[in-house]
């Protein structure tokens, strides 16, 4: 679902005057506005409008998840609807479709909304359903889009996205020209990582040169834009577990042990699986 002018729904907790808008002006120039609801370009806008928004879901029966903010879980008998917000943009879900029609119809009570149908796109993540009721998410457009921003389409794609043998220093190159397209381009990268836990590791290494970015930390920059190219297509599969069976959680972790040049620290690695599906990954410097 989608909220018409999700902003303007937001009322304002403290005092806000405007100058007049064009178009709209007296005589007297003096004069301002006050403010009784939110306006895009307002900055309190974003934080109203969720506290209106949390408000209204709570008064449904939601309860908002202690683990993820824009998470709200509501239950009924033996169903639970998880719904999930991004700005003006809700995701909703649920094993009933009367039940989810009902949540709607609520919604519509109380903001204008647009039902956008089966979920299909959602924040550059492509939803495919799959004969076995599978879900394969992937980010092709949005690698797409940030091979061609770096210049890399006509690049040869590669196999892994980093080398074995590759160390990272600190020291011992030329400092990159431009460390501000570097730090785009790897904060794009870190986005990715959400359909591509394999690039998780290298990503965390590139992500450490920040400030002084290398000539050679460049380079292995490209060597994972040149393995996203080879492997648009793939994507992150879901798949559905078996019903009246017991789901495991199994948890795998390593480390590097001291690969670290410069200050001889692991980089450590992990992977949770509930039942069949990997539900949490990291990579990160101990």
């Amino acid at each position: 679902m989608d909220v018409n002018n999700a902003f303007l729904n937001g009322l304002l907790d403290e005092t806000v005057y405007i100058v007049q808008p064009p178009g709209f002006e007296v005589e007297d120039k003096s004069l301002v506005c006050k403010l009784n609801k939110a306006l895009y370009g307002l900055k309190q806008a974003p934080r109203q409008w969720f506290d209106r928004l949390k408000i209204t879901l709570i008064l449904f029966g939601f309860q908002a998840s202690k683990c993820d903010p824009s998470l709200f879980i509501y239950k009924c008998q033996a169903h639970t609807i998880f719904l999930i917000v991004y700005v003006d943009d809700i995701i909703l879900t649920d094993s009933s479709s009367s039940l989810i029609q009902q949540i709607i119809t609520q919604f519509h009570s109380a903001f204008s909304l647009k039902q956008l149908g089966q979920l299909d796109y959602f924040l550059g993540i492509k939803i495919k359903y799959l004969p076995d009721r599978s879900l394969l998410m992937t980010q092709s457009k949005y690698i797409r889009d940030l091979i061609h921003r770096t210049l890399m389409a006509e690049a040869h794609s590669i196999f892994s996205p980093m080398a074995s043998s590759s160390k990272l220093s600190k020291t011992g190159g030329d400092l990159f020209q431009d460390p501000t397209l570097y730090r785009s381009i790897v904060g794009a990268l870190q986005y990715a990582t959400l359909t591509r836990p394999k690039i998780a590791f290298v990503v965390n290494k590139v992500c450490q040169f920040m400030a002084n970015p290398l000539d050679t930390h460049r380079g292995v920059v490209k060597r994972i834009l040149r393995y996203l190219k080879g492997i648009l297509s793939y994507g992150f599969l879901m798949k559905l577990a078996a019903i009246g069976k017991p789901l495991w959680i199994t948890t795998m972790c390593d480390a590097d042990w001291a690969f670290d040049v410069d200050n001889r620290r692991s980089t450590s690695g992990s992977g949770v699986f509930l039942g069949p599906n990997l539900i949490s990954w990291w990579s990160r410097k101990q």
